[in-house]
């Protein structure tokens, strides 16, 4: 064991991925995460390409999968409900339109936290309040009074990540609108779903139905454009009056989506951004997933990339001898290409969405070659003589 002692602040997906790789590579973990508990629902999350590879070296494979919507695909519909196309989740090898990995945030967060609960230290309701790091370590002022030192802190806490505020600036540096709004909230399934979803859209905005494991429930998916975002992300009561006002007179199922915004029970809205920065580190400090480089759910890779980013960053900091100069600088290395071709994805999807495509006929080859090393352009090295305690048994 190395001894190394990491923080990682988070608890949603990249935080719990990323404890996972530490502690097999010999660190010792704490996460914390300012929730009082693991964040139950929320939007689905797909595993393409190379993050199943991930998924099955953590050994988490069955579990994952037992844990999936069991979507069997998708069909847009007109203002009628007429279909207009259909998707399976089989198409392009299980890694098209609709994934074969799909599965709720909160559900993939709970398998990452039963896997690691026993060998991670969990820190809930709390986060860091104050950081101050030397040569040799970083000091770490809890909220809830606790002192603590450690040799690395992670930043694995989402798009509007508290510690890279801290530690690199103001998010208006490195957060970039994208000028779409996008809501999640489950709503009881009198929409007849079943293993199928519903998608409306029309002149930039859209509404959806998504199926879930529990068949009287479904998930509501609403988008509107919008050319900036002044909302509050901890306003919930502006965030529902704006949904409201930018969704009247949609049409399909809409009206009868919105009568549950008050009596859902994890009602999400935000911005649809991503986030750019040049580097993810400042001295013993890194950033990983959301945090580092949000390509946004329009890609539908931001968990791919937390799950591949956990794998490398843990790898190359235990290659590099926990020396986090080197350990962080091959982590960008190897991530970035990567992360751009994700995050031009997330671009092209919002440009098609709100009919700003150029006009010409779109290069498909091109574009199939984006969405190729999007999902599969990285390489995971197998990092050789460096420890690994295995998966859990």
């Amino acid at each position: 064991m190395s001894g190394t002692k990491v923080l990682v602040a988070g608890a949603s997906i990249a935080g719990p991925a990323l404890a996972h790789w530490l502690h097999r590579r010999g660190a010792e973990v704490t996460v914390v995460e300012r929730a009082p508990e693991l964040r139950p629902g929320g939007q689905a999350v797909d595993a393409r390409g190379v993050a199943k590879e991930v998924i099955r070296r953590m050994g988490l494979d069955a579990q994952v999968r037992a844990a999936c919507t069991d979507t069997a695909g998708a069909y847009t519909v007109d203002a009628d409900g007429t279909v207009l196309e259909t998707y399976s989740a089989e198409d392009d090898g299980g890694d098209g339109y609709i994934s074969d990995i799909e599965i709720l945030r909160g559900d993939f967060s709970q398998v990452l936290y039963d896997d690691t609960r026993d060998s991670v230290e969990y820190l809930f309701g709390d986060r860091i309040a104050e950081l101050t790091q030397d040569d040799d370590g970083v000091d770490v002022v809890f909220e809830g009074g606790d002192r603590r030192r450690f040799d690395l802190v992670i930043g694995a806490d989402g798009l509007h990540s508290a510690l890279r505020t801290t530690v690199f600036g103001q998010r208006e540096e490195f957060v970039r609108h994208l000028g779409l709004v996008l809501a999640f909230y489950t709503v009881p399934n009198e929409f007849g779903l079943d293993r199928w979803l519903l998608d409306h859209q029309s002149e930039g905005r859209s509404a959806g139905l998504r199926p879930v494991k529990d068949a009287t429930k479904a998930i509501a998916m609403l988008s509107f454009p919008a050319a900036d975002f002044a909302v509050d992300y901890r306003d919930i009561d502006a965030q529902k009056r704006l949904l409201r006002e930018q969704m009247a007179g949609f049409g399909w199922q809409t009206e009868a989506i919105l009568a549950h915004l008050d009596d859902t029970p994890d009602f999400y809205l935000d911005q649809v951004a991503q986030v750019v920065m040049d580097r993810w580190s400042s001295g013993r400090v890194g950033l990983i997933g959301d945090a580092a480089y949000s390509s946004s759910p329009m890609s539908g890779q931001g968990t791919g990339l937390a799950l591949v980013g956990a794998y490398l960053l843990a790898g190359e900091l235990a290659s590099s001898g926990w020396d986090p100069e080197k350990g962080y600088a091959t982590y960008e290395a190897r991530m970035r290409e990567f992360v751009e071709a994700n995050q031009e994805i997330g671009r092209l999807h919002v440009q098609q969405i709100l009919g700003q495509m150029p006009q010409e006929e779109p290069d498909m080859d091109a574009i199939m070659a984006l969405a190729d090393r999007a999902i599969n352009g990285i390489e995971l090295p197998d990092y050789e003589g460096v420890p690994d305690s295995g998966p859990r048994s």
